[in-house]
């Protein structure tokens, strides 16, 4: 039983002339080995029961009865405590929940989020304004003045002169840049 990479066995006493996976007498135990350690759980007064009266069981039943110490116990063998790992029983969820309470009430309520990389730039330059003096460049006048000597060579035409005069809108700053 099981689903892919879970597995999931069931310890059944079954009649050996029935098929495999046929119908079981009784179901005595599970196996689950995808956890660690491995769950085994087995009903010992049922096994040994089953045992008594002739159940003959497969060789991977056996190993696990001898790991749950049935098996030592149906022949009389020292080991009757057998060597089945328990899991360590997990805390309760409320207790984490309470951990996790404490913990966030003990942090620092300002300065708790890290912020990105650029918005702390942007705080940094709000904090300490930057005050540069604007620079007007002395080459602004040099384009002016080419611009109006091609117009004295090209002559007097609308086209030209409308082509040839600076924008009255544009301003010092936006040539330089």
């Amino acid at each position: 039983m099981g689903k892919i990479r879970t597995p999931y066995f069931r310890i059944v006493v079954t009649d050996s002339r029935k098929a495999r996976n046929g119908l079981s007498i009784e179901e005595i135990g599970r196996y689950v080995p995808g956890q660690d350690p491995s769950i085994i759980e087995v009903n010992s007064e049922r096994a040994l029961y089953w045992l008594g009266v002739g159940a003959q069981p497969s060789e991977a039943v056996e190993a696990l009865l001898k790991v749950t110490g049935d098996w030592q116990k149906h022949k009389g063998l020292p080991g009757t405590e057998g060597t089945l790992k328990v899991a360590a029983p997990k805390p309760a969820k409320s207790v984490a929940y309470e951990a996790a309470v404490k913990a966030a009430a003990a942090e620092p309520a300002e300065g708790a989020t890290t912020l990105k990389k650029k918005a702390q730039e942007k705080l940094a330059a709000k904090a300490n304004p930057v005050s540069e003096p604007v620079a007007v460049s002395t080459e602004t006048p040099a384009v002016t003045e080419q611009i109006t000597e091609d117009t004295t060579s090209a002559g007097t035409s609308d086209e030209a002169s409308s082509v040839a005069t600076p924008d009255t809108e544009a301003t010092p700053e936006a040539v330089t840049e």
